[in-house]
């Protein structure tokens, strides 16, 4: 008999991962006066979404999806750093400011929600 797992907290943390990128890139597209649209949004996500999906795979977030480390602090990680080198090898720009900023609010967010998950739960 096959063991049957409950997929839903993992998809939940990925699915919160996805809108944080999504955020972060919406932000910095307001900030620049730069167009809100899907197709922009796109452009300027993908290769940070790109590198959330590889820490998750490297991190094997599915294990403990909520985790700030070491599956937070993986996805983080890779989110920043597989991003910027994609936004070099498309010919985006990776100011050394963007890269902070970059840093900094993706630590926020991929972090920041799973600090208060594991508040909810130490209180639950």
């Amino acid at each position: 008999m096959a063991v049957r797992t409950d997929t839903r907290p993992a998809a939940l943390a990925l699915a919160g991962d996805i809108v944080c990128v999504l955020v972060f890139c919406a932000l910095g597209r307001r900030s620049h006066a730069e167009g809100l649209t899907l197709a922009g949004i796109a452009e300027t996500a993908w290769p940070f979404l790109s590198g959330t999906a590889l820490g998750w795979l490297v991190s094997r977030g599915w294990r403990a999806p909520t985790a700030i480390a070491p599956t937070g602090v993986i996805v983080w990680i890779s989110t920043v750093v597989v991003g910027m080198l994609l936004r070099k090898a498309s010919s985006q720009g990776v100011a050394v400011s963007f890269i902070i900023v970059a840093s900094l609010v993706t630590a926020l967010l991929l972090l920041g929600w799973r600090g208060v998950a594991a508040l909810i739960r130490k209180r639950g």
